[in-house]
């Protein structure tokens, strides 16, 4: 039985942004010599979310307009009575959710044809981490 952790920790440049991470996530597998099991991927801030989806600019784009529409960037949140200036983030990272369970099989991720993991930022410009546990059979 295989339990590997491990971390990434990045720094996006725009506040609000989405970054493609399945290659670390292959890293992950090959370095666990996973062969069967899952690779756990969790955004480990509040302000940020990990998800699969297609990698394509202007899904992302409307993606973010979408989580824009939902949860927009406003100064009259309740939140930023404390003196925080990131409600919103708070609610996109909501909407998309912080976590993922990726699969591999045969020693391979197992993602359908499109399928891509993504890390979203919504209160970025500093860094953070993303947690990447593998678990299963060599």
């Amino acid at each position: 039985m295989i339990a590997y952790t491990t971390y990434l920790t990045v720094r996006t440049k725009k506040r609000y942004e989405i970054l493609d991470i399945t290659d670390h996530v292959e890293r992950v597998r090959e370095e666990s010599k996973l062969r069967d099991g899952l690779i756990f991927v969790s955004a480990m801030h509040i302000t940020a979310s990990v998800f699969v989806n297609d990698h394509e600019p202007g899904l992302w784009a409307d993606i973010m307009d979408w989580l824009e529409r939902l949860a927009p960037a406003k100064p009259d949140y309740r939140h930023h009575q404390t003196g925080e200036d990131n409600a919103d983030a708070h609610l996109k990272r909501m909407l998309l959710g912080q976590q993922v369970f990726v699969p591999v099989t045969e020693g391979k991720l197992d993602l359908g044809p499109w399928e891509r993991v993504h890390y979203g930022e919504f209160d970025g410009q500093r860094p953070k981490r993303i947690l990447f546990k593998a678990m299963g059979l060599p």
